[in-house]
């Protein structure tokens, strides 16, 4: 079987901390929101584990042409068919929606995975608990795993922004829930890549929680 590759390949990432945690607790299922290509997807879907992908982006489900640092013109191999290459499509249910204005009634995951998607401007004409709130009822209660790494504040410009949060502004959102892991990187230079052609600046945070009980309390 080939193994493909996502365009996003090379960014850093917290995921193999996320995915570590849910193969000890024996989950079988994962809704990932923000799919893309499957840079997370094709990783859980290669252990066995179902997932639902919930991605807006067609191009980046059905492939199409894309701009890669340098200039270089190329194709996005899309969701569907890295799938299909490898011989997983069976093993993914894709939601093709806004995660915002779901209308779909999903079945609850094990566990559920974000990866620095609500910093989006797209994602700012909501506030950042009504996409957190969205995101846990993804994922079944008493025992589901929350996972979502973000984008920190680098910029004067992100101070003013929720979708922005900087140290422990993440925990007030999981009444109920035990927090398994909270971590934060120092600011430092990403390389370039799709969508982003040239070094930026990125400082990331990571928030993993578990359901433990119903929710008394609001977002």
């Amino acid at each position: 079987m080939a193994i493909t590759r996502s365009l996003w390949q090379e960014t850093r990432t917290f995921f193999p901390l996320f995915l570590s945690l849910i193969k000890e607790r024996g989950a079988k299922s994962v809704c990932v929101v923000g799919a893309s290509d499957g840079k997370f997807v094709l990783p859980l879907v290669r252990r066995g584990i179902r997932v639902v992908a919930i991605e807006r982006n067609t191009t980046a489900l059905n492939g199409g042409p894309v701009v890669l640092p340098g200039g270089v013109e190329s194709t996005m191999s899309g969701l569907r068919k890295r799938l299909a290459e490898e011989g997983f499509s069976n093993l993914v249910e894709i939601v093709e929606a806004d995660i915002l204005d779901l209308t779909a009634e999903l079945e609850p995951s094990d566990a559920v995975w974000t990866s620095c998607s609500w910093h989006y401007s797209i994602n700012h004409r909501r506030p950042l608990g009504e996409f957190v709130a969205t995101m846990k009822s993804l994922c079944r209660p008493h025992g589901g795993v929350f996972g979502a790494e973000y984008m920190m504040p680098v910029e004067p410009r992100h101070l003013t922004l929720e979708h922005y949060p900087e140290e422990g502004g993440m925990r007030h959102h999981f009444p109920g829930w035990t927090i398994d892991w909270e971590t934060y990187t120092p600011p430092f230079l990403e390389a370039p890549h799709v969508e982003q052609l040239h070094q930026h600046v990125h400082r990331m945070g990571l928030i993993i929680a578990t359901h433990q009980q119903e929710e008394n309390d609001e977002d």
